[in-house]
């Protein structure tokens, strides 16, 4: 198995996670975003969409969108289990993790970035305001859903990481870069407090991989 991964991409953190708590290994291949490697013709005929993660099986099967790749991971390898028993719960904790991966974190994509860069020309400060909108607004979404909620456990549902915590967990990383006060949203603080304790979700973090660059490694 072969996992296209890219140590500042979001998706590839989702990613990195489940692979962790699965215990399942992969050949990582790191494709740098930043030198747009995504854009050779080796990774396109990969991935058309030029976008990250891919994860190859070693049949040739490949599979893209980060999400796919967890409920695919989750199918393969059931234990431990990323989505609860009953329905109500997956459905839960598939809108939370959806809230995250298909409507707060597209906004805050480089391609995004490239185009109000670009196209738009929108100043630094017009950019960071952009970013700071919605990354709040989606942790004011998620701490509503969270606080006080009968399902809500020591993770986002229960008392065991699921398809949401590995989602969440990207977008408070994104959150504490850009400086937001979490004060605001404590019981999203705490779930991430109480992920980011795990070693699986720790070795997953962006400052944390083989390619990120020395001088933002984390010590």
């Amino acid at each position: 198995m072969k996992f296209f991964s890219f140590w500042r991409s979001l998706a590839s953190f989702r990613v990195r996670i489940a692979l962790n708590l699965k215990n399942v290994p992969a050949d990582v291949v790191f494709v740098d975003i930043d030198a747009n490697a995504h854009r050779d013709p080796e990774y396109r005929r990969i991935n058309p969409q030029m976008a990250l993660p891919a994860l190859v099986e070693d049949d040739g099967t490949t599979l893209f969108q980060s999400l796919a790749i967890l409920e695919y991971l989750d199918e393969k390898y059931p234990t431990p289990p990323l989505l609860p028993a009953e329905p109500a719960g997956r459905a839960r904790v598939r809108a939370l993790a959806l809230m995250v991966a298909c409507e707060g974190h597209p906004l805050l994509t480089p391609r995004v970035r490239r185009y109000l860069d670009h196209e738009l020309n929108l100043r630094d400060t017009q950019q960071a305001a952009w970013r700071r909108h919605w990354i709040v607004e989606t942790l004011a979404a998620l701490e509503g859903h969270l606080a006080d909620n009968k399902d809500t456990g020591k993770f986002c549902h229960g008392d065991a990481p699921t398809l949401a915590d590995i989602c969440m967990v990207g977008h408070v990383t994104v959150a504490l870069n850009q400086q937001v006060n979490l004060a605001t949203y404590p019981t999203v603080k705490r779930i991430f407090e109480t992920a980011m304790a795990l070693p699986e979700f720790a070795k997953a973090h962006p400052l944390a991989q083989p390619d990120t660059p020395e001088a933002m490694r984390a010590k």
